[in-house]
């Protein structure tokens, strides 16, 4: 089968596309035939590399995917009989044992053996792919493949942040930082869903409207503009004095903004460091005001059925910035690195779903 292959780490030149043999079928698992792969910003750090993390190299990118069931393990099919082959199928991307305390209460990303599709094992960008049969989550008919991808890790990910971790409440304000990422578009949708007023950044006028158009109330567009100030007149004209929440997953340039945002009690949720990982903290203005921060990774099977139940009902509506064909991984990539897009690529696979 094509797969597409990162051998060492380093620019787009690392991937290579080529004839592989396809992955064993092991008990309990399920080979998809991938239709559709939203990329992630993941995706980019694991070709280039990350400083004191390793990845189990060669591995083939993607880690958000859909398709249809090609081929059943020994005993997958008799543990979940409303799955056939040829069913349409969204992957989860974490995988995790399914049995510990963690698993078992929810809590997947705990678990020891927590790894995910495209980081720790083979992803989507290829012909087929292998996961447990628990992975999987059938797709509703009103569903296209290459909406189905673009759920995954945006979508987990602002729900653990916005519904877990912060507990965003009716009338509370949000901060988003970065409105036009995936993970900042889901949190603003599902921020809006909640009853919450969204105040959220973008790097260019051109997406002022649309992070409008998806629920932000106020956008703040960061380049032409002092963040800081533009805030306080919003809050100001309010009523307020900050946010009780602020998501950020940029990470060195805008966290110590965001978290002088926050109002007193306020929390801050973070899922990544796009600009870096090294920040300077004061600890005074964390406990005078008794702010909390909040970590998160992915989250919970269970929450990704929920959600995918919200965007086959149209409460939550991924953005595609455009769809390309698997075989333009590097243009995604590209795109990617330059903030290019306001809403997910997606790459497909030749074919039409059955």
């Amino acid at each position: 089968m094509k797969a597409w292959r990162i051998d060492q780490h380093g620019g787009n030149e690392v991937l290579k596309r080529c004839e592989v043999a396809p992955d064993a079928l092991p008990p309990m698992s399920v080979r998809v035939s991938v239709k559709a792969v939203g990329m992630n910003h993941l995706d980019v750090w694991v070709r280039k590399g990350v400083p004191g993390h390793s990845f189990p190299l060669p591995l083939t990118p993607g880690t958000d995917s859909s398709g249809v069931i090609s081929e059943f393990g020994p005993g997958a099919q008799a543990a979940f009989p409303t799955l056939q082959t040829g069913s349409g199928v969204l992957v989860s991307p974490g995988i995790s044992c399914g049995h510990c305390e963690a698993c078992l209460s929810g809590a997947d990303p705990l678990c020891t053996t927590f790894g995910i599709l495209g980081e720790t094992m083979n992803g989507g960008c290829s012909d087929s792919l292998v996961v447990p049969v628990s992975n999987l989550i059938p797709l509703p008919d009103s569903l296209s493949f290459e909406t189905a991808a673009s759920i995954g890790i945006p979508y987990l990910t602002a729900w653990t942040m916005v519904v877990r971790k912060a507990a965003v409440k009716p009338g509370e304000w949000v901060l988003i930082q970065a409105g036009g990422s995936g993970v900042s578009m889901a949190a603003i949708q599902i921020c809006k869903l909640f009853g919450a007023t969204v105040v959220t950044t973008v790097g260019s006028d051109e997406k002022i409207e649309k992070a409008k158009a998806i629920g932000a109330d106020f956008v703040i567009p960061y380049r032409r503009t002092k963040f800081r100030d533009e805030l306080k007149k919003i809050l100001k004209l309010h009523g307020k004095k900050g946010v009780e929440v602020a998501i950020d997953h940029v990470g060195a340039d805008t966290f110590s903004e965001s978290m002088r945002s926050l109002a007193w009690g306020g929390r801050l949720a973070t899922c990544g460091a796009t600009s870096g990982s090294e920040i300077s903290l004061d600890l005074k203005a964390l406990f005078f005001k008794n702010l909390s921060l909040l970590g998160t990774t992915m989250g919970s099977k269970g929450d990704l059925i929920r959600i995918v139940e919200l965007v086959a009902q149209g409460k939550l509506i991924p953005m595609i910035d455009r769809v390309l064909p698997m075989s333009e991984l590097r243009i995604a990539m590209d795109l990617l690195e330059t903030r290019k897009v306001f809403g997910k690529i997606v790459l497909t696979n030749e074919g039409e779903r059955e």
